[in-house]
């Protein structure tokens, strides 16, 4: 047997331990501090998450040309006249305006980094307490901290990656709807061109989604047992996606399934009886609605931790309950 390609993987077999695990971790026995604690560390592992037109003129060639319905250089115009206005006033004002905008950028820019470095942390922290059933927030802070780290590092190259693949695109489709509202150019020649960058902004962020996927599901568990390095991880996780490339596609629909089903479990607890209605507006508080919601999310990470022990003992998570992780 390949040691990267074992004889049977199944996507239905790491359920029953995933609700074991659920069991023994919240409820053999129910633990109130228990649940809060590793309620924490779950909270911080899923923070944040979450017409045609008139050309110019034109020489050569005769014949009629499609000039638009009724009305249709009256909206161009309307819309040129918009921005035309829209482009004064900014020039007007623009000595308050530009450090306004890039205040509240680099604002937002802090605190999105702020909570994709706590998240980074708690993906690991949140995985401790699954793989080892205890209840722990100060030990793996400090265990795993270059892990966090690095895992976040990763995640801003990976984000500005795909600010430039997907915002070039939405950039050309925007410049594209400008100059078909404005008839700049023929409708003919700007919705070609607003479809293709259609379909490479959703290419692109389809391959980004996926990256994120593996990357939280199996890269931080590679990395939890072997290495603090991101890319070490990702490497050796390559070592089994590469050889099981349908197997993990066929992981992914089975993902939906599951997400389907866990929102159909919280819709309808959302939905019966007052009192459960009242908890449902509990859900709205973060850390409060991840404590409520806890036995799910501890089933999704436990989940996809049993699928990747099927790939042979260096990727089984659950050894260190009785052990100690290696050091990176």
């Amino acid at each position: 047997m390949n040691s990267e390609r074992p004889d049977r993987v199944s996507v239905i077999d790491p359920i029953s331990p995933a609700i074991e695990r659920v069991k023994l971790m919240l409820f053999s026995p129910f633990d109130l501090r228990k649940w809060l604690v590793i309620g924490f560390c779950a909270w911080l592992a899923y923070l944040g998450s979450g017409g045609g037109g008139g050309g110019g003129s034109g020489g050569g060639g005769g014949g009629p040309r499609y000039t638009g319905p009724p009305g249709h250089h009256e909206k161009q115009d309307e819309i040129r006249r918009g921005i035309e206005s829209a482009r004064d006033y900014f020039s007007q004002n623009s000595y308050w305006i530009i450090p306004v905008v890039v205040a509240g950028v680099v604002l937002v820019i802090a605190i999105g980094l702020l909570i994709a470095w706590l998240n980074s942390r708690g993906r690991f922290m949140f995985l401790h307490c699954v793989a080892t059933d205890r209840a722990q927030v100060k030990v793996p802070w400090h265990k795993f901290r270059k892990h966090g780290n690095s895992l976040f590092l990763f995640r801003i190259v990976l984000g500005l990656i795909g600010l430039l693949v997907v915002g070039l695109p939405i950039i050309g489709i925007v410049v594209c709807i400008i100059m078909l509202a404005t008839g700049t150019v023929a409708g003919v020649a700007s919705v070609p061109g607003i479809i293709i960058f259609a379909v490479i902004t959703f290419v692109f962020a389809i391959a980004l989604l996926l990256v994120k996927k593996f990357t939280l599901d199996f890269v931080v568990p590679t990395m939890f047992l072997q290495t603090a390095s991101c890319l070490a991880g990702w490497r050796g996780f390559m070592a089994i996606l590469s050889a099981n490339k349908a197997r993990f596609a066929l992981y992914l629909l089975f993902q939906i399934v599951i997400k389907i089903v866990i929102g159909a479990i919280v819709g309808i607890a959302c939905c019966i009886g007052v009192c459960l209605c009242c908890a449902s507006c509990l859900l709205l508080i973060p850390y409060i609605g991840t404590v409520i919601l806890l036995p799910l999310l501890v089933f999704e990470r436990a989940y996809s931790l049993y699928y990747l022990q099927q790939f042979g003992p260096r990727f089984d998570v659950f050894r260190v309950e009785t052990e100690t992780v290696a050091p990176a």
